[in-house]
């Protein structure tokens, strides 16, 4: 099993949904016995199976429903201030809320109403009306009246109606049982600390995760080392004890990818290679009667595949259809290519900035993360489609609430580490505010303000023939929008290098004489507008700089690259070598703005962002904890327009 393996098919989406789900119907995945008889008790978030009906009424007496006294409605007719009825013991009997209201009695006075002329004799002023503060029989729920209907996912409240009738047990809909098994030689725990080659196997929790989250009740293994004898075992004693099989890794076309050669040993393979990105290695196969899905390893991949084809599984299993998702409409930011021949899954962020909901792509690859943690939905563009252009109108998946995209604040421009501080700080404030940041770079910041896709751009752009930052470039490319361009800080520009700068970088000379490898910024950052600077000033054709044409998107990602030795510098801000134990050699102080749209200037959550700027102390004092700050101006109005 050392060869290369081959797609046994590369199905388009539709076709392999509808030939998984034809297996899965004609293996009886759907028609097994799903039902469980349980405590109202331990039913939270449990799906009813069948309706729910009270055995008894509630209240199943007539009760009072106020502190006072019991009596007969009729007794106080025509009972004024003027002409005020008296009532003897045997007419009247004291009550408190949720008191049995004697036969006999059918209306309760509150207490304030009593005047008490002696123990065996009041006085009331008022008449009352039949049933007065009395909760009659059944008036909350009849017996025999439908509490839940079938297919209903228990809350907390309907916990306590069924209880308050006497129900006591229910039959529910039994959690489809789901394992993953994660494979792979170079997996190691996330207590452990990983060597070249080993990576953190964290990708079991999150799929064991969402399938429970989805209505499974899922389980995880230990990762299994490439061998085809240990991986066969595993999966089918998995098989055996579960409704479905999660195998994670190893669907690929690798030499080390054992997955499709052993389920087509042990079992039935319906697919492998569905036409969608990421995702296209997926396994679909059937060991027995038991549906198998080997996803690919990366954790985006994996994840967004198990959505498409296993999400469907467990709420038709569970009775309740297939789910049904959250839809709004929105205005792409940018430009978005795609590949012909598959249906792509784009992670997007959104924000509404004035009456437009603007959708930005996110998201480096399969293996980012961090792109779906901060996603809030997901763009489907279907196969046959080359792209969707800027400002076009798109159909988005929410992964958020409606309520959650409407209180994020859109920054694109430059990446300063301070946005991550703000984005936390507030996170804390009350109401939250989100922030969604895209990171293209001052002129990309720009250009977002002029088309009305941001609500703040970060910008430092040096102006070489004044001196000045930013103020140029706006009256240039945003001469007719209002705005204020606001200082965040001054910060540490130069060469983020290995710790204790084993190579003795000093500058770019040094780097172009020892044909040490560079790590540039995208066009359009300020950083790299800063390179190009100082190259022309020495005199340094770009084309000696090794790595000029590899590009990165923040100085986090300039300073990773560094740390993990695929680059020997690359032009960052102090704050990014700080963090990451590396060392640094100043080169300059610029100036980083925010650019703000006066139109934005009374929106909450942009006023929110400013007042933190200028008042905040604490804010700051994490800000200078960073390295490489300087706030002499923060908060301070820097050019109006």
């Amino acid at each position: 099993m050392n060869q290369r393996n081959i797609y046994l098919t590369n199905k388009p989406l539709s076709e392999a949904k509808e030939a998984w789900q034809a297996a899965l119907q004609r293996h009886g995945f759907y028609d097994r016995d799903p039902l469980e008889t349980i405590e109202v008790d331990d039913s939270l978030g449990r799906i009813t199976a069948e309706p729910v009906f009270a055995l008894r009424s509630s209240p199943s007496y007539n009760a009072a429903a106020m502190d006072g006294i019991a009596v007969h409605f009729g007794d106080l007719t025509g009972a004024s201030e003027a002409k005020p009825v008296r009532l003897h013991n045997s007419r009247f009997i004291p009550v408190n809320t949720g008191n049995a209201i004697p036969e006999g009695f059918n209306a309760v006075v509150m207490i304030e109403d009593v005047h008490y002329l002696s123990d065996t004799e009041v006085e009331l002023h008022m008449p009352a009306t039949p049933w007065q503060h009395v909760r009659t029989i059944g008036e909350d729920i009849v017996a025999t009246e439908l509490i839940l209907p079938e297919g209903h996912r228990i809350r907390a409240i309907d916990q306590g109606a069924m209880l308050a009738t006497g129900v006591t047990e229910i039959t529910v809909q039994r959690p489809p049982r789901a394992h993953v098994i994660p494979t792979g030689s170079e997996l190691i725990q996330p207590s452990q600390k990983p060597k070249a080659g080993q990576i953190i196997e964290f990708n079991s929790r999150i799929l064991a995760g969402y399938l429970n989250e989805w209505g499974a009740d899922a389980s995880r293994g230990l990762p299994v080392i490439d061998n085809p004898d240990l991986l066969k075992k595993a999966i089918l004693a998995a098989a055996a004890e579960n409704d479905f099989v999660i195998l994670n890794a190893g669907a690929s076309a690798g030499t080390r990818d054992y997955s499709a050669a052993v389920l087509a040993e042990i079992g039935e393979i319906i697919i492998h290679g569905v036409a969608i990105k990421p995702g296209k290695p997926v396994i679909l196969a059937m060991i027995g009667d038991t549906p198998v899905v080997g996803l690919p390893g990366y954790p985006v991949s994996a994840l967004l595949t198990m959505r498409i084809f296993v999400r469907e599984m467990i709420s038709i299993f569970l009775g309740q259809g297939p789910p049904q998702s959250d839809y709004v409409e929105a205005t792409l930011s940018r430009p978005l290519h795609s590949a012909m021949g598959v249906d792509q899954f784009v992670r997007i962020t959104l924000g509404r900035v004035g009456d437009n909901l603007m959708a930005t792509p996110s998201g480096k690859g399969a293996g980012a993360v961090m792109s779906l943690v901060r996603a809030d939905g997901l763009l489907n563009v279907p196969s046959g489609c080359e792209g969707i252009g800027a400002g076009e109108k798109v159909q988005i998946e929410l992964l958020r609430p409606q309520t959650e995209v409407d209180s994020t604040l859109v920054c694109i421009g430059s990446h300063d580490n301070i946005l991550d501080l703000l984005a936390n700080q507030l996170h804390k404030q009350r109401p939250i505010v989100r922030i969604s940041s895209a990171h293209v770079g001052s002129m990309g910041g720009i250009m977002a303000i002029k088309r009305g896709e941001a609500h703040i751009a970060g910008s430092h752009l040096l102006d070489e023939d004044t001196g000045e930052y930013n103020v140029s470039f706006i009256q240039r490319f945003l001469k007719d929008i209002p705005l204020q361009l606001i200082n965040l800080c001054y910060r540490e520009q130069g060469l983020i290098v290995a710790k204790g700068n084993p190579k003795n970088i000093q500058g770019f000379r040094d780097i172009a004489a020892g044909r040490h490898i560079f790590i540039n910024r995208q066009n359009g950052a300020g950083t790299r507008l800063l390179t190009d600077k100082m190259l022309r000033d020495e005199g340094i054709d770009t084309s000696e700089i090794i790595g000029y044409d590899h590009e990165e998107y923040t100085h986090m990602s300039v300073a990773a690259s560094v740390a993990n030795s695929s680059v020997d510098a690359g032009l960052g801000i102090r704050a990014a070598a700080n963090a990451l134990e590396l060392d640094f050699v100043p080169i300059a102080e610029e100036r980083y703005d925010l650019i703000v749209p006066a139109q934005h200037l009374l929106d909450n959550k942009v006023a929110t962002v400013i007042e933190l700027i200028r008042s905040n102390t604490s804010f700051h004092a994490a800000i200078l904890a960073l390295g490489g700050y300087n706030l002499r101006d923060c908060g301070k109005i820097m050019y109006e327009q």
